[in-house]
C-alpha cells in the first residue's frame, strides 16, 4: 500500500500507542496495516507511551498479539524513563508509589525502597504518581502528606483521560490533579509533554528526519515540539480539528481520523 505524501517526506516515525495505535485491546481500525506500510516502505519505526500500567514486555507481546512485530528497542515507555531517572538521581532513598505493580516494581529497580502498605508510607522521600484502575483514599492520603513533609512529588504525566472501547477513564493527570490540589504543590512530569521520550526514542532510531503521531495536544504534539520535532495528530483517541486548529504554535503538521488515514495514500 503507498504512503501518503506527507509522510513519504519522512525517514522514521515515532507513534503513541493508546488512541493511536489501539483503544484498550482493540487495534484503532487499519493500524495494523499502516505500520506494515510503514515498515514495507523502508521507513524506521518506534513507540513511546505514557502508559505506564504495563511494562515494555507487555507492550511488545500486545503489539505481537495485535499482528504488529516489535522489539523491545522499539517500544519507549514512561515507566522505564522514571527508572532511569531515579536511578541516575534518587537511588537508595525512600518512595511511595501510586500506580499498577509496573511502575512500583521500575521505582524499586531504581534502587529505592517503596513503603506502600507500612507505616512510613507518608513520610517517604519522593511520592511517585501513575495511572491506575486500583486506587484508594487512603494511596491519596498518604501521598499528600508525604508531600506536605517534603517528599518529591513525580509523575508519569497529565494526560487526564485513558481511551478505552466504552469511553475515556481517569488518566494519571486525574490522579495528579487530586494529589497536587492536597498538597498543594506541582509534580515534575518524566513523560509526554517532556520530550525525554521522544529523545529515547530518537536514539534507538538513528538520524533521519522523524514524525511523530499521537492523540493528545498537550502531551504527543506538545512533546515533538519541545523535542523540535514536527507531530501529525489523530482523532481516534478523542481530540478534535476544532482543537487542533486553535493549538498553540507548534501545532499538528496535519490531522487525520486515524493512523491509517494519515499514513496510507487514499488514491
Amino acid at each position: 500500500m503507498p504512503l501518503s505524501p506527507l509522510v513519504e517526506g519522512y525517514d522514521q516515525v515515532i507513534l503513541d500507542l493508546d488512541g493511536c495505535v489501539w483503544v484498550g485491546d482493540q487495534p484503532v481500525e487499519g493500524s495494523v496495516g499502516a505500520v506494515a506500510a510503514l515498515r514495507t516502505a523502508g521507513k524506521r519505526v518506534a513507540f513511546a507511551t505514557n502508559n505506564s500500567w504495563h511494562s515494555g514486555e507487555d507492550q511488545v507481546a500486545k503489539l505481537w498479539s495485535l499482528g504488529i512485530q516489535a522489539s523491545l528497542a522499539d517500544v519507549v515507555t514512561v515507566g522505564g524513563a522514571v527508572q532511569h531517572l531515579l536511578a541516575e538521581t534518587r537511588s537508595g532513598r525512600t518512595a511511595f508509589v501510586i500506580g499498577r505493580e509496573t511502575l512500583c516494581r521500575h521505582v524499586a529497580d531504581a534502587g529505592l525502597k517503596v513503603l506502600n502498605g507500612t507505616e512510613l508510607a507518608s513520610r517517604v522521600d519522593v511520592v511517585v504518581v501513575g495511572g491506575t484502575d486500583d486506587m484508594h483514599y487512603r494511596d491519596l492520603r498518604d501521598a499528600s502528606l508525604a508531600v506536605r513533609r517534603g517528599a518529591e512529588l513525580l509523575a508519569t504525566g497529565r494526560d487526564p483521560t485513558l481511551p478505552m472501547p466504552e469511553g475515556f477513564w481517569p488518566g494519571a493527570g486525574a490522579i495528579l490533579a487530586a494529589v497536587e490540589t492536597a498538597a498543594e504543590t506541582t509534580a515534575l512530569i518524566v513523560g509526554k509533554p517532556q520530550p525525554q521520550l521522544l529523545l529515547t526514542a530518537l536514539d534507538r532510531l538513528g538520524e533521519g528526519s522523524t514524525l511523530v503521531v499521537g492523540d493528545r495536544l498537550d502531551s504527543d504534539v506538545a512533546a515533538a515540539g519541545a523535542a523540535g520535532l514536527d507531530a501529525a495528530l489523530v482523532l481516534s483517541g478523542g481530540a478534535t480539528t476544532e482543537a487542533a486548529a486553535a493549538a498553540p504554535d507548534p501545532g499538528p503538521v496535519a490531522v487525520a481520523r486515524t493512523l491509517a488515514d494519515l499514513v496510507c495514500d487514499s488514491l
